[in-house]
This record gives C-alpha cells, structure tokens and sequence, in this order.
C-alpha cells in the first residue's frame, strides 16, 4: 500500500456498512479519501475520529447524491479543482429496494438502477476521465458487487436487485476489456461478499429490527471490516496482477 500514499481515493456510500469501513481503511493507510453521501454528519465524525487516532491519511466528506448525474459531475469536479484528481475509485454505494419482479412499484426499480448501475457506470466513466487527462496509469477502479451478482438463489422481494449486481458483474468486465483494447495499465475489480452484517438487510425488510437480526441470527455472516480488508489486498496487488473478481464469503457459507 506504500504506493498509495498521499494520493485520492473517492469512497462513494461512506457514510455507513462497508464505504464507512473502507474509508477508515485507505485513511490508516496514508490515502487522501474523499467519502461521498447523501447524509454527510457521519463520514464527518469518522473523519474527526481518523484525525484524532493520528492515521496518516486524510478522510474528506462531500455531500453527493450518486442517483443525481449533475451531483456526480460536480463532485468530480470539485476534487479536480482541491486535489487534481481521482487515482482510485472504490464504487460501493448501492441499495435495494424491496419490489418483488411480478408486484414491484417502477420507482423502486429505477432507484436501484439509478444507484447500483448507472451511478457507478458515471463514476467510473469521470474517474478514468480524471486518471487520462493527468497521465495516470496505475488508477484502480473496484466495483463493490454482491455474490448475488453470480448466484440467482435470493428471496422474491431481491430479485430486480440482484439483476442489477448481475449488471455490476457484466459492466466489470466490460471496463477490464475497454481498459485493454485502450493498452491501458489501470486495473478493475468486482469484490462480491455474501451476506455482511451492515444496515442494508435492516433497510431491505423495512426497517424490521426483529427481521433483519434473524438473518445474521441464522445464518454466517462477514463484517464490513472484512470487506474493507478485500479492498486493501486488492490495492496491495502488484502492478501486473490484475485481480478481475474476488469472491468473500464466511467459511461455513453454503451458498
């Protein structure tokens, strides 16, 4: 990780779960971390706490709703004009929304393809936009996906969901191949963990505390720090490894 010190890495859904872990990651390693959400008060108060525990790195919230392009646009924007650029773009911010495929409402549908599949397709276009124009060849662009984005065994309220990790999973490699008709040395990475224990089950069954503990009750389950880890063993690769997709799963899953 020495490689990455002092350079940028944008952070989207770092207010909580798995952003929040992954910007606390990159920050004790030395990296300039710009942590986006909608809701900006908790990535504030762990950037006090990275600051107060003396990481090396420096955690940056910026308010940004990644379902709004012209939001996106003036986040890319804003760091080129504080801090040059993105090297690093982790696209983790993603949700569900719990619209069965035969009874779901429309709105719900396009929220998740707002955020799970559009929002990170812009992301990454501005991201190797930003490492193009300043030279930047060594740029990593990780894509948090779900092991639901190469499995089909979810509940019918997940279904349209996972459809859009299966996108997430399509659109991977898909930048892999465009990287490299380009001869480009940037690398991108899908990371797809099972079931972690974040506040997206408690989301997903509406907010149902009793719900949302069973599954983690009843089955193994990953904590977000896991997931932040993934993410620096993926960054940690030597420049000629590219790590394309990396599955996380607890020991004892059966999925």
């Amino acid at each position: 990780m020495e490689r990455w010190k002092d350079r940028v890495a944008l952070v989207t859904g770092a207010s909580a779960g798995i952003g929040a872990a992954v910007a606390r990651a990159l920050v004790q390693n030395g990296m300039k971390v710009v942590g986006c959400a909608r809701n900006v008060d908790k990535i504030e108060k762990l950037a006090a706490e990275c600051q107060s525990a003396g990481y090396p790195g420096t955690l940056i919230p910026y308010k940004c709703d990644v379902s709004n392009e012209e939001e996106i646009l003036s986040m890319f924007s804003a760091i080129k004009t504080l801090h040059q650029g993105v090297d690093v773009c982790i696209n983790n911010a993603g949700l569900a929304r719990p619209e069965p495929l035969l009874s779901g409402k429309t709105e719900g549908w396009r929220t998740m393809i707002d955020v799970n599949v559009l929002a990170v397709s812009i992301c990454t276009r501005e991201a190797y936009q930003s490492m193009k124009e300043r030279n930047v060849d060594d740029g990593h662009i990780i894509n948090i996906n779900s092991i639901l984005g190469h499995i089909y065994q979810c509940s019918s309220i997940a279904h349209f969901y996972c459809a859009t990790k299966h996108a997430v999973t399509a659109l991977t490699e898909g930048i892999r191949q465009e990287l490299r008709e380009t001869k480009s040395r940037i690398r991108v990475t899908s990371i797809s963990p099972g079931v972690v224990e974040t506040e997206f089950i408690y989301r997903i069954l509406n907010k149902d505390p009793a719900s949302s503990e069973n599954v983690y009750a009843d089955r193994p389950h990953l904590s977000a720090d896991d997931i932040s880890k993934a993410v620096v063993y993926v960054l940690s690769a030597p420049a000629n490894v590219q790590v394309g997709e990396l599955i996380v799963k607890p020991t004892e899953e059966i999925l």
